[in-house]
């Protein structure tokens, strides 16, 4: 598969990226390791996988530390993607967002350092703060493109509105937002519930997927597996209670039952093709528009592997309409 353009960097990366927050928090923290999150993050260099996530809040600052421990001496054709704009209280796993000019020079200073790099080639403003208004965030971070130290700006999880105010102000090279099987805000409609949680987002106002082809901007969707459940080798009953998904309403074990529907149909799929069900639900995403780069997570090399194999799997019309009445699923994303 070919190459796909990052907005108005003029850079093509490889067709997927590499998300890393579940290396540093948020899911099954008891057994993180370092020392495996940064093999498996060479793996997929040595694959080919050029973009890498990351951000100031995954793990307070953790994230971008192992990072930049794991790209030392590999930094050529390693692009870099980092977020900041929220901040986090680990002892009490609470966040909320400041898009303070000030709040985001230092976290990007600090990114600057924790990845060990003179730039971070992509930077997003993580939320934005309704208490300060987007401009002036936007612009700050715009100042920082003209001071070198970013190279181009993202948007993570916006409505329509706002990608046109912050474009209008400084291009948008690259708008990520959770897009998979069962989280379809993007393409039109959303979950009005999620913006009470300082993390969450908000309904994109319309068909945010088709402004960004329309407007040269990529699309990154996070968490395009359904945090693991699109790939049917959970259990509800198995989380540890640091894990988001324990408290999350998506994975309550009425929810997880009820929406069994979904994961059931992607494995039917799966299985006429010889495939795993997330190679489907990536192939899914992968039609979906030569724009989008789907950020998969994993601290895995099986399911790096795994994921990768979606690139060689190829959905007929019939099956891509069957994924496309997929029902919505049971429980707001946050």
């Amino acid at each position: 598969m070919d190459a796909r353009m990052l907005g108005a960097t003029g850079t093509r990366v490889f067709p997927l990226g590499l998300g890393c927050m579940g290396m540093s928090w948020g899911y099954a923290e008891s057994t993180r390791d370092d020392a495996e999150s940064i093999r498996v993050i060479h793996q997929a260099i040595d694959a080919g996988v050029e973009l890498i996530d990351t951000a100031r809040v995954y793990g307070d600052g953790h994230n971008e530390r192992l990072i930049g421990t794991a790209i030392r001496g590999r930094r050529d054709g390693v692009v870099i993607a980092s977020k900041g704009g929220l901040a986090v209280d680990l002892a009490n796993r609470q966040m909320r967002r400041d898009g303070r000019p000030e709040a985001l020079r230092r976290q990007v200073e600090e990114g600057l350092t924790h990845l060990g790099v003179e730039r971070i080639d992509l930077y997003y403003l993580h939320r934005v703060d309704p208490a300060v208004p987007l401009a002036e965030s936007w612009g700050a971070l715009a100042g920082l493109v003209t001071e070198g130290k970013i190279g181009a700006l993202g948007l993570s999880e916006v409505t329509i509105d706002q990608a046109e105010e912050a474009h209008a102000i400084h291009s948008v090279s690259a708008i990520q937002s959770e897009l998979s099987l069962w989280t379809r805000d993007p393409i039109g409609g959303g979950d009005p519930a999620d913006d009470g949680f300082a993390g969450g987002g908000a309904s994109a106002g319309g068909n945010l997927l088709r402004w960004t082809q329309e407007h040269g901007v990529a699309f990154v969707p996070f968490a395009p597996l359904g945090r693991g459940y699109l790939t049917g080798t959970l259990d509800a009953t198995t989380f540890e209670s640091s894990d988001f998904r324990a408290a999350n309403p998506r994975f309550t074990a009425e929810a997880f039952a009820r929406n069994q529907a979904i994961s059931d149909t992607v494995a039917r799929i799966a299985a006429a093709h010889g495939a795993t069900s997330a190679q489907v639900s990536l192939a899914w995403l992968l039609d979906l528009g030569p724009h989008i780069i789907p950020i998969p997570g994993t601290r895995s090399s099986r399911h790096l592997r795994d994921n990768l194999g979606a690139l060689d799997l190829h959905l007929n019309s019939e099956e891509r309409q069957t994924l496309d009445a997929l029902p919505a699923p049971i429980g707001n994303r946050y």
